[in-house]
């Protein structure tokens, strides 16, 4: 890697905005909110509307449609099985 043309890669605390859910990662993101963590340490926090807690994909709170063809509904409708 070249010196001096990527940004700075290090640990920031992503927060849940909906459910407090927080874990860490690494990023290049930056803030001027800080949180301190369960290791003592402190570390830039960021927000996000959206997590693996929170997603309905995830927690299986997912709405499923249900989505039938043409075909089928002309079966349904006509009663051809």
């Amino acid at each position: 890697m070249q010196k001096g043309i990527h940004p700075d890669y290090h640990q920031v605390v992503f927060q849940d905005s909906t459910t407090g859910f927080k874990f860490i990662s690494g990023s290049t993101a930056t803030s001027d909110e800080t949180v301190e963590w369960e290791d003592g340490n402190t570390y830039p926090l960021i927000r996000v509307e959206v997590t693996s807690d929170s997603h309905p994909f995830y927690t299986g709170k997912q709405k499923f449609t249900k989505a039938d063809g043409a075909v089928d509904r002309f079966n349904k409708k006509y009663g051809l099985k």
